[in-house]
């Protein structure tokens, strides 16, 4: 059994908005603060989506700088 640290990986997350609950942008930093936690040499990029409905200018504000 090796005892080598994982090779880092590259992840994308990607969700939509949960309805009530959180924005897409919400959504995606929660996922990727979860990730870090639990294996903190990965790169994680967010790219939250929407469906051109209720949300879709956060998603454009957050994608623009």
């Amino acid at each position: 059994m090796s005892t080598a640290a994982p090779r880092p990986l590259r992840v994308v997350v990607s969700p939509d908005s949960l309805t009530g609950s959180a924005t897409a942008v919400e959504a995606a930093e929660a996922l990727r603060r979860g990730w870090l936690r639990a294996r903190p040499g990965d790169d994680v990029v967010i790219a939250p989506m929407a469906d051109g409905g209720q949300g879709t200018l956060d998603v454009l504000a957050a994608a623009v700088p």
